[in-house]
């Protein structure tokens, strides 16, 4: 039972959010003090903990799953709330910033990262409700590119998600997002071309999802007005600059080697950074057990494992985030470590 509860953690930030817009003034900062502050500093005293303790039985248990179906609706119920405030109440400018700052927090954590995993799975329903999570992020297109591009392409020129050693974050940023749209849509166009199919067609899946997005922005706008519709785009934008952030950290600088023009080594766990630090694994569903992941891409969360092979992250997602935005800083820690790694790999 302690292995399924220590997932409830993962609920802490939804918690903070609600506290915001219950208590507001102060309140509307708590999500990210504690995802950026408290939590860094936690993992610290914590440490890292390497160990394999699965049950033999938790890919069948359901209640692994159900944590995360209930991401769905608590995801929009507390994004609803938090753009009624800001567009309907007379907040301060720093409240404002506080909780978009928050509500992005949730896009990207209970909405690309749980869509992330859900989007992996095999059943229709957990790729439909994965969908619905990236759409807060308006970012549906990423179960294309994501399964089909870069767990195909990763740390090679063709993937937009692999960061580059010596690239900083900010550079990443504008390369990535419109690569990762372009991507998809290559994607969907070769698919097509096999069925004998034209690329600019109602059967490509990018295309229906950005017509989707776009005529969901146009509803929410008409029937709730303008301000709403700005404040969710803004969040939006917010959740897309964190998954980004967390796709600079996971593969900064990991290449595979070309074994002949346009082939590469397969997939090994020392193409991503693995961070074992307790408190960030269970908090964001083993995401940081990213070599894992990526090593076998059908492994449900709660039954990833550390690999040693893995190269390790010297710090937990949160602390390595804030380090990537300051470049002169991220380089100095992980250019050595990423040469290193190339090395042993």
């Amino acid at each position: 039972m302690l292995r399924e509860a220590k997932y409830l953690s993962a609920y802490v930030l939804p918690l903070c959010v609600a506290l915001g817009l219950w208590q507001g003034g102060v309140f509307t900062w708590l999500t990210p003090l504690v995802a950026f502050g408290l939590v860094p500093l936690l993992e610290t005293v914590v440490g890292a903990n390497a160990d394999n303790d699965a049950p033999p039985d938790a890919a069948t248990r359901r209640v692994f799953d159900w944590l995360l179906y209930l991401n769905v609706p608590l995801l929009w119920t507390l994004l609803a709330f938090s753009i009624w405030q800001l567009a309907r109440l007379p907040l301060a400018g720093w409240q404002q910033v506080g909780l978009v700052l928050s509500a992005g927090i949730l896009v990207g954590t209970m909405g690309v990262n749980v869509a992330h995993e859900l989007g992996h799975r095999a059943k229709p329903l957990e790729k439909a409700l994965a969908h619905v999570q990236l759409l807060s992020a308006l970012f549906v297109h990423f179960y294309i590119e994501h399964n089909r591009g870069h767990h195909r392409y990763i740390g090679t020129p063709r993937d937009p998600a692999t960061a580059r050693r010596g690239e900083s974050f900010y550079g990443f940023l504008v390369r990535a997002v419109p690569g990762e749209f372009a991507s998809a849509f290559h994607l969907e166009a070769e698919r097509l071309a096999r069925k004998n199919l034209p690329a600019w067609s109602w059967q490509n899946d990018f295309l229906r999802v950005i017509v989707a997005e776009i005529g969901f922005l146009a509803v929410l706008g008409s029937v709730f007005g303008g301000a709403v519709l700005g404040w969710f785009c803004l969040i939006a934008v917010v959740g897309v600059f964190l998954f980004q952030l967390v796709d600079y950290v996971e593969h900064y600088g990991l290449v595979r080697r070309e074994i002949e023009p346009g082939t590469w080594e397969r997939v090994r766990p020392c193409h991503s950074w693995n961070a074992d630090y307790v408190l960030g694994r269970v908090m964001l569903y083993e995401l940081t057990r990213h070599s894992d992941h990526h090593y076998q891409p059908a492994r449900k969360y709660q039954t990833l494992r550390h690999l040693d092979p893995s190269p390790q992250l010297p710090a937990g997602y949160p602390a390595m985030m804030l380090l990537a935005l300051v470049p002169p800083a991220w380089f100095r820690v992980m250019d050595p470590r990423a040469e290193a790694a190339l090395a042993l790999g």
